[in-house]
């Protein structure tokens, strides 16, 4: 891939996003919540067994063989594909991501139509269950109401 086929407001923005994934990615305990108005999916990705490849030519970043995201030309001028198992992601630019912040760690919120695939690195492993958490950390920028999803992005 040529960057030069990417906007440079793509570029910046959604090589921003990868590059915040990429420090994400450094933690030993990372968690992947899959969630719409109907459920919710959590996993947690080893990082230890699992090879981290940070691809910053390709300004790609990919977890073992169930995680990989991407920065990619587009129609718009770039978007961000994001692919965990068989759920793909795409996101175009601002207002469809979110930085959240909680006690027990950092993660991005992203939006696609009306679920959301989010990304979270805990300082310390999380005991006692996961979706307690979890879901507190995806609450800081989405919500279900009535089947709908509102939505708090970062910018």
């Amino acid at each position: 891939m040529a960057v030069s086929n990417l906007e440079m407001h793509a570029l910046f923005v959604l090589g921003d996003v990868r590059a915040k994934l990429v420090k994400l990615f450094q933690s030993r305990y990372v968690y992947v919540v899959e969630q719409t108005a109907e459920g919710i999916y959590m996993a947690e990705l080893d990082t230890t067994t699992a090879l981290v490849v940070d691809d910053k030519p390709r300004l790609e970043l990919k977890v073992g063989d169930h995680f990989r995201a991407a920065v990619l030309p587009s129609r718009e001028g770039g978007k961000f594909e994001v692919r965990f198992r068989d759920i793909k992601a795409t996101i175009h630019g601002l207002g469809e991501y979110a930085y959240v912040a909680t006690d027990l760690g950092n993660g991005v919120v992203f939006k696609d139509g009306q679920g959301i695939l989010m990304v979270f690195a805990a300082h310390e492993a999380l005991q006692g269950g996961l979706a307690k958490p979890l879901k507190a950390a995806v609450g800081k920028a989405a919500k279900w109401r009535k089947g709908e999803l509102a939505f708090k992005p970062s910018e």
